[in-house]
C-alpha cells in the first residue's frame, strides 16, 4: 500500500499525462507537494520499484505510468450495496 506522499505523486503525474499529454518536470512536482528535490527522487525511486511508474534517476524528466491507481487499495467502497439500490422492477 502506498504512502501518502506516494500516492499523491502517483496522482500527479497521471494527471499530467492524460490532461498535457506530458511528464512533470521535477520542479512542479516540489512545487505541488511542497516537497525537496531529494524528497521526490525518493518518492519517484519507490514508485518505480513498486512498478507503478518507469524512471531512472539518471534520466528524470522521463517518466511512463505503468499503474495510474494503488493496486492495493479496498474497492468495495465505490460498489452500491445491492439492498441500498432500489429498482422498478424490485
Amino acid at each position: 500500500m502506498l504512502q501518502g506522499i506516494e500516492r499523491k505523486v502517483l496522482r500527479i503525474i497521471a494527471n499530467y499525462w492524460s490532461g498535457r499529454h506530458r511528464c512533470p518536470l521535477i520542479d512542479e512536482l516540489m512545487i505541488k507537494t511542497g516537497r525537496s528535490k531529494e524528497g521526490i527522487y525518493k518518492v519517484l525511486t519507490v514508485l518505480a520499484k513498486e512498478e507503478y511508474i518507469e524512471w531512472s534517476p539518471t534520466i528524470p524528466q522521463v517518466m511512463l505510468v505503468i499503474n495510474p491507481y494503488e493496486r492495493d487499495a479496498p474497492n468495495n467502497w465505490a460498489q452500491p450495496v445491492r439492498s441500498q439500490t432500489r429498482y422498478f422492477m424490485d
